[in-house]
């Protein structure tokens, strides 16, 4: 029988990639103004190598570089 239920060590790696996700669209947001916004850059940037590290795949069975491209594509879109 499948559960629908997380254990609590994968719903807080689902909420970390979550919340660098939202982070980064974000970030590109507030770049797309074309004012010069360094928070927003360095936000950018850390996310980016954030969804690049090994460091990634502790929190998720995810790609991050696949993740990066999609997110790449939204943005582009």
């Amino acid at each position: 029988m499948a559960s629908n239920y997380l254990r609590p060590e994968e719903a807080l790696g689902n909420a970390v990639v979550l919340q660098a996700v939202k982070d980064y669209r974000d970030a590109v947001k507030k770049l797309s103004h074309g004012r010069k916004n360094t928070a927003a850059e360095d936000t950018k940037k850390e996310c980016e190598r954030f969804f690049k590290s090994t460091h990634f795949n502790t929190f998720t069975s995810l790609d991050g570089n696949v993740l990066l491209s999609q997110l790449e594509k939204e943005v582009a879109a």
